[in-house]
């Protein structure tokens, strides 16, 4: 099939893209910024890029022929501002250029919905959507889902944020509330599905895993997991605003995002029907084997969307484990991009053999210091070096850092700090469109984790646009 993806560079985006490439179907992935899609780390003919902005409709391009169906996979919940206005918006626009071509249906991923009473902002918001969509020509499906847990997700993270940093944990009254989690690789099951069942169109289905439990019981059993003890005191009298805060500093949630999620989480989000079961009969993965299966990815590759049971199983490209991608939920980060002045093949070295005895070409002594700091604390510190002055590979040590991604031919490094943090830290080169952009990627832990941040800044504004300039220039810089 001809297959349209939105919200491609996304944290669903990203996870079903291989699989339906895997699946033989020809894909043209709709993104914002073509240079930080990996489209060429997937080295097939039947992806094809196009670039444009839903919020903006000038942007778009004319709308590839023959799709069969189109993957809506776009929100703004937590982006500021009036987001259900953005939302319409965005909507409205897609189903209007939608209604340029030929398309047979649109497969949309929404909320779970309570319908007892009023709607939560963010859930009327995506109820709304529904609604826009189904006012175009193509026929609609539905997927509504609860709480999706996987490595990376917004509500996974926040529930490994409180589970692993508080032993007591002050629990507003909505850690009651009833919801019926699903497994990410269980969503991506559906959304795949349906596309090839016909009888799917212009319906909407409840999707969720095997278990109704309370966001409590989300909480006791991720620590379980992690064989960790941790205690609950109900404190009946927080208030949503309060709650929201309560989130946003516990968390390495943005403050929007945590508004969105308390006005959301007073609403249950069990599913009415199970329809979909029937027609697709999976093997559904309980809670704790999804926990179990989030904090595996995390610990072999330390970032979501890897694909390694698929790529374990021989089933895909090994290729396509280039697309994992760092974590976007509740982080800070630093870009730079710096236009390649020295031959490519040049500047990949440069970058190959950062840290070790050679150093870092940007404030070298800031990094020693760092180090020492690392070790005065019990950390690693820079004391490690590396295993080859100009070699690299996935698992190798690089000073405090550790190689999660090396791809030479791509130019794509990717670096997860080992050092102690109030949070996680990423270090991400990639060659794209002649030039060198560098990413640090910072996802705090609380409010410690962003008075970190804070500290650091005046360093980096220095130290991140100087090193990137010298690694593209090759020390010229």
């Amino acid at each position: 099939m001809n297959l349209l993806l939105t919200g491609a560079n996304g944290y669903i985006g990203l996870r079903l893209l291989p699989t339906l490439l895997e699946a033989g179907h020809t894909v043209t992935a709709l993104v914002r910024d073509r240079r930080r899609f990996p489209a060429e780390e997937f080295d097939t003919d039947r992806l094809k890029v196009i670039e444009g902005d839903l919020l903006d409709p000038d942007s778009l391009p004319s709308l590839p022929e023959d799709l069969d169906a189109a993957y809506y996979l776009v929100h703004s919940m937590g982006g500021g501002g009036d987001f259900a206005e953005r939302e319409e918006a965005v909507a409205r626009h897609f189903t209007r250029w939608l209604d340029t071509g030929d398309c047979r249906r649109v497969i949309y991923l929404s909320g779970l919905v309570d319908e007892s009473g009023p709607l939560s902002k963010h859930l009327e918001s995506r109820r709304h959507v529904e609604d826009v969509l189904r006012s175009g020509k193509a026929a609609l499906t539905v997927l509504r889902a609860s709480i999706i847990v996987g490595s990376g997700s917004a509500s996974f993270e926040i529930v490994r944020d409180l589970a692993e940093k508080l032993p007591v944990m002050v629990c507003p009254r909505w850690v009651n509330t009833r919801c019926q989690p699903i497994a990410i690789r269980d969503v991506i099951s559906y959304l795949r599905g349906v596309l090839e069942i016909p009888e799917t169109e212009d319906e909407v289905y409840d999707i969720g895993g095997p278990e109704v439990l309370r966001y409590r019981d989300l909480l006791a059993g991720y620590a379980e997991v992690r064989g960790l003890k941790r205690w609950f005191v109900p404190v009946p009298f927080l208030s949503p605003r309060l709650s929201s805060w309560w989130l946003y500093l516990m968390t390495s949630t943005r403050f929007t995002l945590a508004q969105a999620l308390v006005d959301s989480m007073k609403h249950e989000t069990v599913c009415r029907e199970s329809r979909l079961r029937e027609i697709l009969p999976l093997e559904l993965s309980s809670y704790r084997v999804a926990v179990e299966r989030a904090l595996s990815r995390i610990a072999q590759n330390r970032v979501p969307s890897s694909w390694i049971d698929s790529l374990a199983a021989g089933s895909m490209d090994p290729r396509f484990i280039d697309a994992i991608k760092v974590p976007e939920h509740g982080v800070f980060t630093d870009r730079q991009r710096a236009p390649l002045q020295a031959p490519q093949d040049e500047v990949i070295d440069a970058v190959w053999s950062l840290g070790g005895e050679k150093g870092w070409p940007s404030m070298n002594w800031a990094w020693d210091v760092r180090g020492a700091i690392d070790r005065l604390f019990g950390g690693i510190g820079t004391r490690r070096g590396r295993r080859h002055p100009t070699e690299l590979r996935p698992g190798d040590a690089l000073d405090f850092w550790r190689v999660v991604l090396a791809d030479r031919k791509a130019g794509r490094l990717i670096l997860y700090a080992e050092m102690k943090l109030p949070g996680e830290a990423w270090l991400e080169f990639a060659i794209r469109g002649g030039a060198l952009e560098q990413t640090a990627t910072f996802r705090p832990q609380g409010l410690l984790g962003r008075l970190y941040w804070f500290s650091v800044l005046p360093a980096h504004w220095i130290l991140f646009p100087r090193m990137a300039k010298r690694l593209a220039g090759v020390g010229g810089g």
